[in-house]
């Protein structure tokens, strides 16, 4: 086989190993990404489901204070 037909061989196999090469580190890298992505999403519907409760509880806090604030209110028109 002729000289330049070997180095274009080697050239055009080293080219190949380095395509796969990069193949390899972007699925690598896409893997990653897609946990970190399941991740961020868990973590949002955690708080999601946080703030939900905090709303909860504070539009029960509303109500208890509605429910208190008028009966002190009578009982201070009742002591005049």
């Amino acid at each position: 086989m002729d000289s330049t037909k070997e180095d274009l061989i080697l050239t055009l196999k080293n080219k190949i190993k380095t395509i796969i090469d990069l193949y390899e580190n972007q699925k690598n890298i896409s893997k990653e990404l897609e946990n970190n992505n399941r991740e961020l999403k868990e973590k949002l519907i955690l708080l999601e489901n946080k703030v939900g409760d905090v709303e909860e509880k504070y539009e029960n806090l509303k109500l208890a204070r509605a429910l208190i604030t008028p009966d002190d209110k009578c009982i201070a028109l009742l002591n005049r």
